[in-house]
């Protein structure tokens, strides 16, 4: 049985009049678990000093934040759903006996981001259900912005509906993107992208949070976006938000390589077809997936 939960929000002529929304059984939990986390982040980033940062990879950090993010997230499901399986960037995989229903988890996406104080980062789950993602929650704790999704059902922001730009090509467009740092040898063909793009556009923006670069493409505050080497916490929710706001997902190729590659290109029909076009002859092959 679905329950029905309304949201409040003050009134935006950006979004759809406020409206009873069916609640998934599962974006409750979802909801109620990315609220709780983004509720100690949110305490945290204002006790600086309490915070531990270590570096996981090359230019990759982990706080004390972000598991203890993940450890609250995974136990509001783990009280609902013990045996689904739940997939996090900080633990891995941690196997359920139902392996068809797999949680997606980035507990603070924009983890750089926290650490320096810049205040844009998000926390991010996604349900996937026999390898589909029919539940989406991106929540911005800063602002107290929460965007979700149910397969077939529309993305929301704060209970408003989100619909994605309406830009019919590049020409004035701005495009979010996230630049390869950890991934430095693709920094050639990603910068002649990023120049030829630029001759086309009106700006770019690079936040530090592909998740709510997503999001933002859901809701139309950017109109496209790309990114490379993406993980599936990463993008699981935010693609979800994309296509239920009217919008593609595909690879650099206009496929759906992404899955595997994380290569991910975003927007409405329109603009992904000119982002494709344009960044085609600048595709090393390496990103031709």
């Amino acid at each position: 049985m679905l329950n029905t939960l309304i949201y409040s929000a003050p009134f935006s002529p950006f979004f759809n009049i406020q409206r009873e929304i069916p609640m998934h059984p599962m974006l409750n939990i979802a909801v109620r678990a990315a609220r709780k986390a983004g509720n100690l982040i949110a305490k945290n980033y204002e006790t600086p000093d309490a915070v531990e940062a270590s570096q996981k990879g090359s230019n990759d950090f982990v706080t004390n934040v972000d598991r203890d993010a993940e450890r609250l997230i995974i136990e509001v499901i783990r009280k609902s759903y013990p045996k689904h399986t739940i997939i996090t960037e900080e633990s891995g995989e941690l196997a359920g006996e139902d392996q068809d229903i797999q949680w997606v988890i980035d507990p603070l996406d924009g983890t750089t981001n926290f650490i320096k104080r810049l205040p844009h980062f998000s926390v991010s789950i996604a349900v996937r259900i026999k390898g589909r993602t029919e539940v989406a929650v991106v929540y911005d704790p800063m602002r107290n912005e929460l965007f979700t999704a149910v397969r077939g059902q529309g993305a929301q922001l704060n209970g408003y509906r989100l619909r994605g730009s309406t830009a019919r090509d590049l020409d004035g467009t701005i495009l979010a993107t996230g630049f390869p740092f950890k991934l430095k040898q693709h920094a050639t063909p990603y910068i002649n992208i990023v120049g030829k793009l630029f001759t086309q556009c009106a700006d770019f923006r690079r936040t530090g949070s592909a998740a709510l670069d997503l999001a933002y493409t859901a809701a139309g505050r950017v109109d496209g976006f790309f990114e490379i080497g993406l993980k599936p916490w990463d993008f699981a929710a935010g693609e979800l938000l994309v296509r239920e706001a009217g919008g593609l997902v595909t690879d650099f190729t206009g496929n759906h390589g992404y899955v595997l590659s994380g290569n991910i290109v975003a927007g409405n029909p329109r603009v992904v077809k000119a982002m494709l076009a344009s960044m085609r002859e600048e595709l090393s092959e390496a990103l031709k997936r």
